[in-house]
């Protein structure tokens, strides 16, 4: 039986955000959605509007929030290299002071609150595939630093603020995730083979395409997020979530192709390559044993069908 709680998620107009919040609302919580939409999107969560139990609150994590709730969820920080490469400095402070501010709003409240981490605080890993113990090899002058270091702070802030004040935070490093809801502009991975290859324009792979990604379906994400909020005060992480399976970019680009020929689409695409961007990582795997074992997680999505789901869903929406 779950217990009805009032549930805060910073950055829930963006893409995992809009995800987690329809799963809440679907465990009977209220959810309080705070986005100052610079790369959410409020289409994202408009069909909530009207709710009886979901609130949108416009509002910036890096001043102050004085609310009353039971769980943070905080997701807010632009996760597109697109996004936080375009203002790198308010990137910084979202992840750093944003955190800070939610961390002293779960404090007064006594709540769980929960960081949205990413795999990139891993840099470009010296060690393959990525245990949560190793330390990361992160270039702290990059192009990429903004993202990178601010949340490593942002970890380092949860886990001081855990030692200092015995708070019950949780920490969750997030490998590349995709599904409905991406924005086609944000420039990830999957949405940019995806977008271009039903339109049947050329596809992009930086450098050679050998480097490696792996892929979680948002729904297997936002699983993994819940059930690390819903651990005892014990389990703090951090913890990888993301798919253990392994692609390079050539398969991951031929396997769009495929499948947008499969979906009627005529024009094949074919594939153009360009310089690999500074600091780039040249592999990305999780080890998610943690998960495993702590919070009995596994994605079970397969790319294929969660590909298709996306594609199914950029169709309909982009009307390609």
């Amino acid at each position: 039986m779950v217990i009805e709680r009032r549930v805060l998620v910073t950055g829930g107009a963006g893409f995992i955000g809009g995800h987690l919040v329809r799963r809440l609302l679907d465990q009977d919580h209220q959810v309080l959605v705070v986005d100052n939409f610079y790369s959410g999107s409020r289409s994202a969560i408009e069909s909530l509007l009207g709710h009886p139990r979901f609130e949108l609150l416009r509002h910036d994590v890096t001043f102050p929030l004085y609310v009353e709730v039971d769980e943070i969820y905080h997701l807010a920080c632009p996760a597109s290299p697109v996004f936080y490469q375009r203002d790198p400095v308010q990137t910084t402070k979202t992840s750093v002071v944003g955190s800070i501010n939610m961390l002293g709003l779960a404090k007064r409240t006594k709540s769980k609150v929960l960081l949205a981490s990413t795999s990139e605080v891993y840099g470009d890993p010296e060690v393959h595939p990525q245990p949560e113990s190793y330390w990361g090899h992160v270039n702290p002058i990059g192009i990429r630093s903004c993202y990178d270091e601010g949340k490593r702070c942002a970890e380092t802030l949860f886990f001081d603020y855990r030692r200092q004040h015995d708070m019950p935070v949780k920490v969750a490093r997030i490998f590349n995730t995709y599904g409905p809801g991406m924005r086609p502009d944000d420039g990830r991975v999957v949405s940019n083979f995806v977008v271009s290859a039903l339109r049947g324009e050329p596809i992009t792979i930086y450098g050679d395409g050998t480097q490696t990604r792996s892929f979680c379906y948002v729904e297997d994400l936002v699983d993994g997020l819940v059930r690390l909020m819903g651990t005892g005060h014990e389990v703090t992480g951090p913890i990888n979530l993301g798919n253990p399976r392994e692609f390079t970019m050539l398969e991951l680009a031929d396997l769009v192709v495929r499948l947008a020929a499969e979906d009627g689409v005529r024009r094949r695409s074919e594939i153009v390559h360009r310089p690999l961007p500074q600091d780039d990582p040249t592999q990305r795997r999780p080890v998610i044993a943690q998960a495993e074992q702590q919070l009995g997680w596994r994605p079970t999505v397969a790319l294929e069908d969660g590909l298709r789901a996306t594609m199914t869903w950029f169709r309909k929406h982009l009307e390609l």
